[in-house]
């Protein structure tokens, strides 16, 4: 259950959407993907300007900036229906490559473009996805990501493709490919049965590294290997399959050592772990950040050294560290998030300078820009956006371990007055909250301008606070991570004048699972919201469809050892249920099946709970259509302004 909120609550309730705003509602500008130009001149990212009420994320362009002054140097925008991807410059950093995809036409084409140009350059068109371009260490060559006839996007997230037929025969296989920078036909070059996450070249550009697995590329992603693809011949040897997730894959300059980030889970653009290297020629992973209190989520080489990044309790941090001896000292960047195109920052080459676009809970999104010990920003396009919350960062010990979370209210609250509280549990369980700019039109600001409290825990099992924290749920989920978030609600109530009488919970994915959990082992929740959640452990592992991830947690599978799933399955103590609960999912979700939703709403009805269930047409485990959305938003606040208040 590969289980997200952020990627997920970020369209569906955390997001931008809306119901319908006004003409004259101010642009908010969207800045992602951030690219720094090797030389550290240039920074390149998707931009777009968007109003509230905008249920999607509006069509962004490729823009270049000045990195000194934020001053717009060069705008791309080839195709008007196409979403991009990540741009990536050129070594000498006159050029960029991107894709673009048609979903209409179910088309993925790659441009290149360059700074003396006004028009891009279509180099080649894929029928089927394409992602990540990346330039061969002369230039020469690009390669990218590509998924020919693909019957589903990629990543487990986006709905499934039908189940009918003999199922499993056809699985989509993503393949590095490879063009000359020149043009010519596209070199589909990793083998045909392997499915590859995560890739670089190697810097002689002879060969790239990549994270890859045989069979189901939604499933496999957990117990992916670490590979070395010969740019030749395409010819794969596995460099290391330790047993572990292993994320971000890099070579260091003398082609000799492969850093990469390694845990027990992460996500498809959630990544946290610690840092480990190996050599290229094969071996033992070793462990750089043994007992770290922080998790690791982006790592790249600059000279013979590391820099990566960290989020350490509440804090993003920047951590350098030496190959040999480990990390140095951090800097901390403050309880932000940071995003670029590969990772939280991106480098110039010689690692002195970096640029990323970032934001909080109170400041809309803005790219910075230099030295990356004094980060500058260059854009002021959103400073008119004032904040829309009120925002305490809490902590609490339970058990004998340091938790965090996030307090989110209103920006004046009147005194005497009590206020009811909604727990927002995030997925994952690998993840955790982190600070996103809450705008005018989002539904935490529609909560809280109804006079709700938000309270994001990070319990046991999120990151933040080191591998030892993020593995301490394993085989005991609904157990210490709940009482981490009963502590937590506990800790929000000394410090806000939050009613212990109204009290919402809420949840998506590995949240809508605790969300189940919570309703089936407490009285203190007066209404739920479980999206996408898990309510039977044992019939789950027969329908999901990326159960890879599932034996770390429970240390075996369901039919060798079938207790530890049913100990942990809300379903099982469905007889406990008073909480009125609002359940939802897609119906196309290969993480969380629809059946699991069902299955739990049967159970409610049976107990006589007040419930509802709505399955979302064609829905996967993330919702893309703004009409469910829109309508997802309307019976979630619906939901809890009838039984909270």
């Amino acid at each position: 259950m590969k289980i997200r909120t952020l990627a997920v609550l970020g369209s569906v309730l955390l997001g931008t959407a809306a119901q319908a705003a006004p003409a004259q509602s101010p642009v908010l500008r969207d800045y992602r993907a951030v690219a720094l130009s090797g030389n550290g001149q240039r920074i390149a990212a998707i931009e777009a300007n968007s109003r509230g009420g905008q249920l999607q994320r509006p069509h962004g362009t490729i823009v270049v900036r000045d990195a000194a002054s934020g001053a717009i140097v060069q705008q791309f925008d080839p195709c008007a229906a196409c979403s991009y991807d990540k741009p990536s410059w050129s070594p000498e950093g006159k050029r960029l490559a991107f894709i673009g995809y048609d979903s209409k036409a179910g088309k993925a084409s790659l441009y290149l473009a360059s700074l003396e140009q006004a028009q891009p350059k279509a180099l080649l068109s894929v029928q089927g996805v394409a992602s990540t371009a990346r330039w061969s260490p002369d230039g020469k060559q690009l390669a990218l990501l590509a998924t020919v006839g693909a019957r589903k996007l990629a990543g487990a997230v986006e709905a499934g493709a039908r189940q009918v037929g003999e199922v499993g025969s056809e699985d989509d296989a993503q393949r590095i490919g490879v063009v000359p920078a020149s043009g010519g036909e596209l070199r589909l070059l990793s083998p045909a049965d392997t499915y590859v996450y995560e890739y670089n070249w190697t810097p002689d550009g002879h060969g790239f590294v990549a994270t890859s697995a045989q069979g189901n590329g939604d499933s496999n992603w957990w117990v992916a290997k670490l590979s070395h693809i010969d740019a030749a011949t395409g010819a794969l040897r596995v460099i290391a399959a330790p047993a572990m997730q292993m994320n971000l894959p890099s070579v260091s300059p003398d082609g000799k050592t492969v850093a990469f980030i390694g845990g027990l889970m992460s996500d498809f653009g959630s990544v946290g772990g610690d840092i480990y290297t190996v050599p290229l020629a094969g071996g033992t992973p070793r462990n750089l950040t043994p007992d770290y209190r922080g998790t690791f989520n982006g790592v790249v080489w600059r000279g013979q050294g590391l820099l990566a990044t960290a989020l350490i309790d509440s804090q993003l941090a920047l951590v350098p560290l030496d190959a040999e001896k480990g990390p140095a000292e951090p800097l901390l960047l403050g309880p932000i998030s940071s995003g670029a195109a590969d990772g939280r920052l991106s480098f110039s080459a010689d690692g002195k300078l970096a640029a990323a676009a970032q934001e909080d809970f109170l400041h809309a999104s803005y790219l910075v820009a230099g030295p990356w010990q004094q980060l500058k920003k260059i854009t002021h396009d959103n400073e008119q956006f004032a904040p829309q919350v009120s925002v305490q960062n809490v902590g609490w010990n339970n058990e004998g371990y340091k938790v965090q979370g996030w307090l989110l209210g209103p920006v004046k609250v009147e005194a005497g007055k009590q206020y009811p509280m909604i727990v927002n549990v995030h997925g994952g369980p690998g993840a955790a909250a982190s600070p996103r700019y809450v705008d005018a039109s989002s539904q935490i600001r529609e909560f809280t301008d109804q006079g709700y409290f938000v309270f994001l825990p990070n319990p046991r099992g999120s990151f933040g606070q080191g591998q030892a924290f993020t593995r301490a749920n394993m085989a005991d989920f609904g157990g210490g991570d709940w009482r981490d978030i009963l502590a937590g609600i506990d800790a929000a109530q000394k410090v806000a004048p939050i009613d212990g009488q109204r009290l919402g919970l809420i949840g998506h994915s590995y949240g809508g699972f605790m969300t189940m959990w919570g309703v089936t082992h407490s009285d203190r929740f007066k209404a739920a919201v479980a999206g996408a959640g898990v309510a039977n452990w044992i019939s789950y592992y027969g329908q999901n469809g990326i159960n890879q991830w599932m034996i770390p947690f429970f240390g075996a599978s369901a039919y060798d050892n079938p207790e530890v799933y049913r100990r942990a399955s809300p379903i099982e103590s469905i007889k406990a249920a008073r909480t009125p609960t609002l359940i939802y999912v897609g119906e196309r979700d290969v993480e969380t099946p629809a059946a699991q939703s069902l299955e739990f709403w049967h159970g409610l009805r049976a107990m006589g709970v007040p419930s509802s269930l709505f399955i979302y047409d064609g829905e996967g485990h993330a919702f893309r259509k703004p009409e469910h959305q829109r309508d997802l938003r309307q019976r979630t606040l619906a939901w809890f302004e009838r039984y909270l208040k």
